[in-house]
């Protein structure tokens, strides 16, 4: 789906066959009726990287069981976002191989349900809301995955998933969060675009196109 977007508080949204209601906060996130499982299911893909580093971080995709989500399709589309040049790939050094062996992976990218992210992410608080980087664990939830964020209303969901992959993977690479720069500028990917947009910064996903003019 589309970023949702309008003034209505609930919603019936159809995802690959699969009807989900949702809701939106006052904070206007919206939040699905996904309940967790615990159980995952992993993607049986092997993708190199588009240029080989100095460093290759291999990863590994997991989707929990019971989201509206193809986990084939889901990890095709982080390791498109990874593979692109305007990301973290060539940017000092890195590259991202996806592994269908988790055993063999350095980090693991897991898209679950509110409660189970949450899980994921412990000590930190997520609120049920968003995402975090943990250890070896890249941990989305799957509501922002399908409805983004109030900050991106009006931008495409894709536009969102790209911000949000290159965002919590920078903070495995071991970036901390940055700051808009100036008002009209691009924000920076280590921004947190899903919680605000200061400083009058515009959107942004990409890491080669921090703090740059229209």
């Amino acid at each position: 789906p589309t970023a949702v977007t309008g003034d209505p508080t609930t919603a019936t949204v159809i995802v690959d066959g699969v009807t989900l209601k949702a809701s939106r906060d006052d904070l206007g996130y919206w939040h699905s009726n996904i309940t967790s499982t615990g159980q995952w299911q992993g993607a049986d893909l092997d993708v190199a990287p588009s240029q080989r580093t100095a460093t290759v971080h291999s990863y590994s995709v997991k989707v929990e069981q019971g989201l509206p989500l193809d986990v084939e399709a889901t990890a095709t589309q982080i390791s498109s976002i990874l593979n692109d040049e305007r990301g973290w790939t060539g940017y000092q050094d890195n590259s991202f191989q996806l592994v269908s062996d988790p055993d063999q992976a350095d980090f693991t990218i897991y898209v679950g349900s509110a409660g189970t992210v949450d899980e994921l992410c412990q000590p930190d608080d997520t609120r049920g809301l968003v995402d975090c980087r943990n250890g070896n664990r890249v941990a989305l939830n799957v509501d922002r995955w399908l409805f983004a964020a109030p900050p991106y209303a009006g931008q495409t969901v894709d536009a969102y998933r790209t911000y949000l992959v290159n965002h919590e993977v920078g903070h495995f690479l071991g970036h901390e969060h940055e700051y808009c720069a100036g008002a009209g500028l691009t924000s920076p990917v280590m921004a947190q675009q899903s919680r605000t947009r200061e400083g009058g910064c515009t959107e942004n996903g990409w890491p080669t196109r921090d703090n740059q003019a229209p």
